[in-house]
């Protein structure tokens, strides 16, 4: 089957592909019922992963609206000609901990666990492998992740607002 195929089409051609070949051998109700549990079976399962990752999505989305709502907070709490550098501390947190947690941070927390749970050998304390994401297949796991990272980061920026200068706080951040 192509890659552009849905996997309801694939369960669909896998359910035709053995009723055909077995209403040749046994067009029996057990058969038919068999058949058809199968069909519900694959359907479910695809729709169960499709249901998990629009919820990770949303809750993505909602965490990452959380770093919006600690801007304005902090925004509120500074005197206004601080509210740009403020402001400023905010986007630079998000784009910072983009790059930060998609070239070493994932793989920090996350890299080489996979092998761990399946094999069972012994966790070490940093990650070793998915720096740059390279070998990641759920990336929206990693969005997930991301969206607590950065907003984490902006958690930060509240504490010093008009406490330290921009430079201080990159650094920190």
């Amino acid at each position: 089957m192509s890659a552009s195929t849905s996997i309801y089409d694939q369960c669909l051609a896998a359910y035709f592909e053995t009723n055909d070949a077995a209403s040749a051998d046994d067009s029996s109700l057990e058969a038919t019922l068999a058949r058809q549990q199968y069909l519900l079976k694959c359907i479910s399962e695809s729709n169960a992963e499709s249901i998990n990752t629009f919820f990770l999505v949303y809750a993505s989305s909602l965490v990452f609206f959380m770093q919006a709502g600690f801007a304005m907070l902090c925004a509120g709490s500074v005197q206004k000609k601080n509210v740009q550098n403020t402001m400023l501390k905010n986007l630079l947190d998000a784009c910072g901990a983009a790059i930060g947690f998609y070239s070493v941070g994932y793989a920090f927390a996350y890299g080489g666990s996979e092998d761990c749970f399946k094999t069972g050998c012994e966790k070490t304390f940093i990650g070793l492998s998915n720096f740059f994401l390279s070998g990641v297949v759920n990336h929206i796991f990693w969005l997930f992740q991301f969206a607590f990272a950065a907003t984490s980061a902006t958690i930060v920026a509240g504490t010093l607002a008009e406490r330290c200068q921009m430079r201080a706080y990159m650094c920190y951040s």
